[in-house]
This record gives structure tokens, C-alpha cells and sequence, in this order.
């Protein structure tokens, strides 16, 4: 069945209020891409004693190559390190690209490196207090590496939470050119998700020991390549395949393997011949447009709540404006495809077994919840997408997804959904604005309207939890967790404590302007609230035992018979937790960042501050400054 050329009259409202609202920041943002674009080719300005330091580390033939000075030299980022079970595989990638582009006259060279955390290692730890700035990191190191100016495309090598954001965001700032990224893929399936949040509970609970939790953990993360739940490294991979950007249906291919490597080799290539031709710049292929279907792709899956922030500091860098209240819409009319874990008890292994990204593409484009008339790094829309790779007599070939899931309790049909709505809504309310996940909530346990408990760190909640003061009905208030406050940590180290409360028969929900993991989502929570505390926000006038209400159902989130919460005098926060989040394991290094930065519905970002006075950027084309290759060889 061909794709509906028509989408669904919601997806189209909202994609024209974004074009609208975005008028002058994308419009700013396109100009100055023209202007890089038509300054030339980066190679064709450098001196020769800049194209000699370039290529100075180089084989002979890639000096001899690159001296030609017309063909293309591809610029790769990496976030590779071996801490990182997903980057692990990192590490082969420039030798698999380097051979590959010399197999069509081209070079190639890792241009630089970027930060890469792991959020799983840093759940709970001063470290977290980094994570999402490290998105920041990442972005300007990526800009700094293609900074040189000696590459006719990019590749980007990452796909954890920040990094692929990061990367996305860097290479944004050189749109002018084309840029492919190369996922690694996820790890082979360990033990079932359902079993490793059994013994977490177990452990949360004092029945079983450390050396059981980390026996059941060993087993869950066991071996190179991507955690298999859908969190947000996975949602990740989902958004580039939906945002034309990687080569179709490689997001969860496992790393050992020819088809890894051929796909690798594959997405080198057609950087190379993107930069030839002058066609499918990353300025043009992230667009409103494909913004949009990379929303609909995160709510029709189930994603990670942090998109709900890195997508709107994303969609800033292509100078696309976009808020919850367009998430918000959309989700009221996007199919939920996939029971996913968290939202499910199948991984990401059986997503793909199933039917994987070629079929909810496929479904989301004849169902009219995306654009197809997009531009991608395969060409003008979005139909090679509806495709997969395979090996076939040691060549990479592609052929048709399946048209029918294979397993249709991890993957339906838009005409058969699990939810006729997407697993994000925006919550608000006299406590501000905030969003949850509810994909993974049960429907009975979507309204909550019980006391606050009241806290400043995690620690003092779960200490509470240990005491056993929060068997009741309870909203654990978390407060003073904003990006301001201390980078915003995810709080995913509760999900354990909160999800047994709940076991136990009580209404329990959570409300914080910190941010929870893209792995979370049994319990009710109401994250990213914006205004932060810190910041004067509502939350910083919540007291112990005040009547919160959440209403997933309704988009509710407000106090019971309080008149004017804002009348009552701000919470102090502690000095003790002040000055805990300013100094120690590198938070000292980011005041500057927390003093600079924008709200959880801005992004939480700062890489975009303009001057005061300034609207936008009002700097000339710059100047080419050519050089002539053929003389000054």
C-alpha cells in the first residue's frame, strides 16, 4: 500500500504553528548556511601549510589523494570509548570507513572526539549532576572538531542520551554540508527486563543481597553494544532513522557482525556521494518537517522522556521553535505501535524481530501521522525508510520491511494500536508545567490526589523510603533538581522505592523539576516541572502534607484547596545542598552552565544565549577567501 500523501489534519496544524513561530530564528538559520555553502569548499580555502598540517599524519596514498585537491575528505566525530558498552564498538569504525572511502577516491579522517557518560554508571552518583550538560560538551566539541574546515561531509559516531543529541546539535552548526550518522547497535538480549526489575524491588527491600543484584545486572548489561530497553539511547536511534539521517533500518543490527560493518562502510560512502553531488545537506533534511515525524516516531514508540528536552534544544540548532504543547498535540493523535520495555516486557532485539523501524515508518506514513515529503540522507521522502538491509552472498542489499507484524504484542498496526494516543502528555496546573510518561502507567494508576512529601535530594527520599514513612498514598515531591539548581539529574535511583510502594497497594506518584530515566515509567511521574524551583517556580512553595493532585487523564497538575500557592514565602534551599551541587567530581567546572542556562521547556541549554540587544545573528556572509588548489598545491 502506497503512503497517504495527505497527514492527519493535527500533524498538519502543528507542523504550520511551528513553521509560523520559527519564521525568523529558521530563516536566520538557512541564510547562514547558504552563506557557508557558497564560500566553497572547506579544502579549497586552505594554504598549503593548513592542507599540509591536515594531512600530515596520513598514508601516502591518502596524501596523494587528498593533493588532487577535488575530492572529497570525510570528516568523522566520534564519541567512541570502551566504558560505554554502545561505543565500545566505536573503536574499528575509522578503519572500516577509511577503507571504505578510498574504495570510491575519497579520504577520510577523525576529525575529533566528544565526552561520552553513561548514565547508568552515573545513576544516583555527583556525576549525574553532568549528564545533560555533557549534551552541551558534545555539541561544541563537535563543533570545534569540524571547525577546521578540511571536510566535505561529516559522519557522527555516537548513540547514548546526550551524545547523539550533542552530536546532532554540533552538526547542525555546519549544515551546509551533508552529515550521515552510524549507529553501533544494541547488545544481544540478556535476562528478561521483566526479571532484572524483579530483583531490583527485591533489593530495594532488603530480601535479597548485593551479590544477587549484581548477578542479575551482569546478566542484564553483559556484552559490547546498546542496552536492549527502549531508553533514551535507543530513542534515540529511532529519531535518526525517522529524521533521515541514517542509512534505513540499521538502528538495532548488532555490532559483531558483517551487516554492521557493510552498513558502516555503506553510510561512509554515501556521505562521500552526497558531498559530490551537492545534495541532501543536513540544513535541508532537518527541517519542521522532519522535526515533526521525529516527535510522532518518539511517541508512537513509547520513547524517553528526555526527549521531551533534547528535542526542543535539537530543533533550536536547525532554528526550529518547538514547546510541549506541540508534543502535547501531537501525542493526542499519534497511534502507540510498541510494548517496549519499560512499556512492555519485550526488548529491542524482539522490536526489530518483529518488524522493527521499517514497519512503524511504513504504518505512521499510510496512517497519515508523518511527512513523507521530506528530504533524507536517501533522497527526496521518506519511502526508503520502509526498507531493511540484509546480506546477501557477502553484499549488502536492501529489500521491503514486512507489511504485517510478526509479534503483535510488541508491535501493531496503526489500525490496531495498544493506545489510540502516544506515551507523552504535558501536565499543568498551579505547580507549572511538566510532562509524563504514561505508555508504561496503567490506566489505574494515572490519577493521584494524595499528601506531598517533601525533598531536596534523593537521598533524603530514599532514606524516608527506608524508614518506611512513605507506605501511604504519597506524592514525593523532589524538588530543587533543575538544570539551574544542579544540571538536572535523572532520578531513576527512586524508580526502585517508588515502584514497591505502589506494589503495595498505595496511590504513589512523583513530581520533580529534575528528570527521571528514559528507563523509568511504572509509577506516575511529573517531571521536568518549569519554572524550577530555584528558579522561583511553583514547587518551591509546596509544603509536607499539602494536597497534590495528578491527572494524567485530564493534563492536571495542581494542589487541592490551596488558593494562591504563590503567596506563601519560597522554600529555602539547605546550604548543604547548595554547595554540594556547585563543588566536587567536576561540577565546579559548570557554574557558568548552571548560572546560563535555559528552562526544561527551552531545552535546558546553553548553546544558544544571544547577546542583550542582539535579534539573531547579524554578521555578514563571510568572506571566501579562495585559494586556488591547482596553483597552490
Amino acid at each position: 500500500m502506497a503512503p497517504r500523501s495527505e497527514v492527519h489534519p493535527t500533524v498538519a496544524a502543528v507542523t504550520a504553528r511551528i513553521v509560523e513561530k520559527s519564521r525568523e530564528t529558521r530563516a536566520d538559520y538557512i541564510r547562514r548556511m547558504d552563506a557557508a555553502r557558497d564560500s566553497g569548499a572547506g579544502r579549497a580555502k586552505l594554504s598549503c601549510a593548513n592542507w599540509a598540517h591536515a594531512f600530515a599524519g596520513q598514508t601516502i596514498a591518502d596524501k596523494l589523494t587528498a593533493m588532487d585537491g577535488s575530492r572529497p575528505n570525510l570528516g568523522i566525530v566520534t564519541a567512541y570509548n570502551d566504558m560505554l558498552s554502545a561505543h565500545q564498538p566505536f573503536e574499528r569504525f575509522p578503519d572500516v570507513v577509511r577503507a571504505a572511502v578510498r574504495e570510491v577516491g575519497a579520504t577520510a579522517q577523525v576529525a575529533g572526539g566528544t565526552p561520552a557518560m553513561c548514565d547508568g554508571v552515573t545513576q544516583g552518583r555527583p556525576g549525574m549532576e553532568l549528564s545533560l550538560f555533557s549534551r552541551d560538551v558534545i555539541a561544541m566539541s563537535t563543533g570545534v572538531a569540524l571547525t577546521h574546515d578540511a571536510f566535505d561531509a561529516g559522519l557522527m559516531l555516537g548513540v547514548c542520551d546526550k551524545i547523539v543529541p550533542g552530536l546532532f546539535m554540533g552538526a547542525l552548526a555546519f549544515g551546509h554540508l551533508p552529515v550521515v550518522f552510524a549507529p553501533a547497535g544494541p547488545m544481544p538480549s540478556g535476562i528478561p527486563n521483566a526479571e532484572k526489575a524483579r530483583v531490583r524491588a527485591e533489593y530495594a527491600q532488603n530480601k535479597v543481597d548485593r551479590q544477587t543484584l549484581l548477578e542479575s545486572e551482569i546478566g542484564s548489561y553483559h556484552s559490547p553494544g546498546t542496552c536492549t530497553f527502549y531508553g533514551t539511547a535507543n530513542s534515540n536511534q529511532m529519531m535518526m532513522e525517522l529524521g533521515g539521517l541514517h542509512m534505513p533500518s540499521t538502528a538495532f543490527v548488532h555490532p559483531d557482525t558483517g551487516l554492521r560493518d557493510a552498513l558502516t562502510a555503506a553510510a561512509a560512502k554515501r556521505a562521500v556521494e552526497l558531498a559530490r553531488t551537492g545534495e541532501c545537506r543536513m540544513a535541508d533534511v532537518i527541517s519542521e518537517k522532519s522535526i515533526v515525524n521525529m516527535i510522532v516516531a518518539l511517541l508512537a514508540t513509547g520513547g524517553s522522556t528526555n526527549h521531551a528536552i533534547h528535542l526542543v534544544a535539537m530543533a533550536r540548532a536547525a532554528g526550529v521553535l518547538i514547546d510541549w504543547t506541540d508534543m502535547d498535540e501531537l501525542s493526542s493523535v499519534t497511534p502507540l505501535l510498541a510494548r517496549v520495555y519499560p512499556n512492555g516486557s519485550a526488548d529491542v532485539n524482539a522490536f526489530q524481530a518483529a518488524g522493527g523501524v521499517a514497519f512503524v515508518a511504513r504504518e505512521l506514513a499510510q496512517a497519515g501521522n508523518i511527512h513523507t515529503d521530506v528530504t533524507t540522507i536517501m533522497g527526496k521522502g521518506i519511502e526508503a525508510y520502509f526498507q531493511e538491509p540484509s546480506m546477501v552472498d557477502g553484499e549488502l542489499v536492501w529489500r521491503d520491511g514486512v507489511t504485517e507484524s510478526l509479534d503483535r504484542d510488541i508491535l501493531r498496526p496503526a489500525s490496531y494500536p495498544f493506545d489510540r494516543e502516544g506515551g507523552l502528555r504535558l501536565v499543568k496546573g498551579d505547580l507549572g508545567r511538566a510532562v509524563i510518561k504514561i505508555s508504561a502507567v496503567k490506566p489505574e494508576n494515572r490519577i493521584v490526589e494524595a499528601p506531598a512529601a517533601v525533598f531536596q535530594t534523593q537521598e533524603d527520599a530514599l532514606q524516608a523510603f527506608k524508614d518506611g514513612k512513605l507506605f501511604r498514598d504519597v506524592v514525593v515531591v523532589l524538588r530543587f533538581q533543575g538544570p539551574r539548581a544542579n544540571g538536572m539529574p535523572e532520578l531513576h535511583s527512586l524508580s526502585p522505592a517508588l515502584s514497591v510502594i505502589q506494589d503495595k497497594g498505595f496511590k504513589v506518584a512523583f513530581v520533580t523539576d529534575g528528570r527521571m530515566s528514559g528507563a523509568s515509567g511504572k509509577t506516575p511521574a511529573a517531571i521536568h516541572v518549569s519554572p524550577e524551583a530555584l528558579a522561583g517556580g511553583p514547587l518551591a512553595h509546596v509544603r509536607d502534607g499539602d494536597i497534590i493532585r495528578l491527572d494524567a487523564e485530564a493534563g492536571v497538575l495542581t494542589t487541592v484547596g490551596i488558593a494562591d500557592l504563590t503567596a506563601r514565602p519560597l522554600a529555602a534551599r539547605s546550604q548543604v545542598n547548595a554547595e554540594g551541587s556547585s563543588w566536587g567530581y567536576g561540577r565546579e567546572l559548570f557554574g557558568a552552565f548552571r548560572h546560563v542556562v535555559t528552562t526544561a521547556e527551552q531545552g535546558a541549554t546553553v548553546c544558544f544565549a544571544v547577546p542583550p540587544g542582539s535579534r539573531g545573528h547579524d554578521d555578514t556572509p563571510p568572506n571566501p577567501n579562495f585559494v586556488d588548489r591547482t596553483v597552490d598545491a
